[in-house]
């Protein structure tokens, strides 16, 4: 199973941004309008500078509560794990529990082709095991008939 296929099966393939000049208080009004955890951070909307989430924002405003005074430049994470639209889902699994992260932008050479999320994963896991019990209950039923 590869990446590009959980991309295809998602209701929309846009990949929401902000500039890291934004102010935090701008970024919490997208995350909340877009209702996501996390947004790619782009100067100009298709490259990769960083990757913003609801956890930045909770750590930082723990240690500064005058963090949505901040631009998300401050606050950003820039060492961002990647994946192709071609990288298998186990390994892209694999890297979302040993680097605990719940989000991983999809990049296709230097351009941001989309983003998985830890639930865009779990959500076509379960799709696709229901659809191997739903394949294995008709097999079963057909051969008792």
């Amino acid at each position: 199973m590869r990446i590009s296929e959980i991309l295809n099966a998602k209701a929309s393939q846009d990949v929401v941004t902000v500039r890291p000049d934004a102010g935090v208080r701008e970024l919490v009004a997208l995350l909340a309008e877009h209702n996501v955890g996390a947004l790619v951070v782009s100067a100009d909307g298709t490259s990769l500078d960083g990757i913003v989430s609801e956890r930045d924002v909770v750590r930082h405003l723990h240690h500064d509560g005058t963090v949505v005074n901040n631009t998300v430049g401050a606050i950003m994470t820039t060492e961002v794990s990647t994946c192709s639209p071609e990288t298998d889902l186990d390994e892209l699994m694999q890297t979302m529990t040993e680097r605990r992260i719940r989000h991983v932008p999809v990049c296709d050479g230097d351009s941001l082709v989309g983003i998985v999320s830890i639930g865009d994963v779990v959500k076509h896991k379960i799709d696709r095991l229901e659809f191997e019990r739903d394949q294995l209950d008709s097999y079963v039923h057909r051969s008792s008939s």
